[in-house]
């Protein structure tokens, strides 16, 4: 009878801490996010924020594009995917989830006098039909065309939006990320990019040395993308391969709420809840 009622002690605790452990999953784990490195940024400040509120939890962050976030997350190698566009039709199986709205806009070197292009122009340029920046107003030199990579969801929005494909753009620079594209317009004179607004917003706001052109006449800001004015906006998403549970849910239902609009709006993009 001793051992009997040793044994059933003994299996108590197991059990007890089995779901003491159990009970401790929503607040402690790993999640790997990746995917757009326009996101990428915004999503390293909000997992800040979040681990500091959830001892134990650790929040991973890795760029390397749109196209990287939807796959990894397809095949099971990302919690969360970051996607700065809205989902294809061949996405649809997966579970989107919008954080902020964002645009894409034209840069130039500080030092470059030309204060707006045509959508006209910007299309000569990107396929080679002009290559000097006095054809368009500007100082006499050679025009360098900075161009994404495919597989980023800005490469595949410009070329859409102006009626491009890759194949007739000639470019003399392929960029990754935004922060790359910043520092190479800043670096040359004579050079011409995209990037996204809030990027772009952020690095002239803190000194740095590119100039945004206005698209259609409307000037690209935080501002004009919220109001819809600008022409070339988009939504920044968060994808799951399936219904989001337990530590994923928690931390979903966190980068979607209005808490984190003080970061959102740190980051030049728009929040899209009050």
């Amino acid at each position: 009878m001793k051992n009997w009622a040793w044994l059933v002690l003994v299996i108590s605790m197991v059990l007890g801490a089995a779901c003491s452990r159990g009970g401790r999953e929503t607040s402690a784990g790993t999640l790997v996010l990746t995917g757009a490195s326009t996101i990428a940024p915004l999503m390293s400040e909000i997992a800040k924020q979040f681990e500091a509120a959830h001892p134990g939890v650790r929040i991973d962050v890795q760029a390397g594009g749109s196209s990287r976030g939807i796959a990894d997350t397809q095949q099971g190698l990302a919690s969360i995917g970051m996607v700065s566009r809205a989902l294809k039709e061949s996405e649809k199986d997966l579970q989107g989830f919008v954080i902020a709205r964002d645009g894409i806009c034209i840069i130039v070197n500080k030092q470059n006098p030309v204060a707006a292009l045509t959508d006209a122009q910007v299309v000569a340029i990107y396929t080679g039909k002009i290559t000097q920046w006095r054809d368009v107003g500007g100082p006499d030199g050679p025009i360098t065309v900075v161009n994404k990579a495919e597989g980023r969801s800005t490469f595949e929005l410009f070329m859409h939006h102006f009626g491009l494909k890759p194949v007739d753009v000639k470019a003399h620079v392929i960029i990754g990320d935004n922060e790359q594209g910043i520092k190479t317009v800043e670096g040359n004179p004579n050079a011409i990019g995209y990037v996204s607004i809030g990027t772009a917003e952020y690095s002239e706001k803190h000194g740095g040395g590119v100039r945004l052109l206005p698209m259609s006449g409307v000037a690209p800001s935080t501002a004009s993308v919220r109001d819809g004015t600008f022409p070339l906006a988009r939504p920044l998403l968060l994808v799951t391969k399936a219904v989001p549970e337990g530590l994923t849910k928690t931390f979903l239902d966190y980068a979607t709420s209005a808490q984190v609009n003080k970061l959102i709006q740190e980051q030049y993009f728009v929040p899209v809840k009050d």
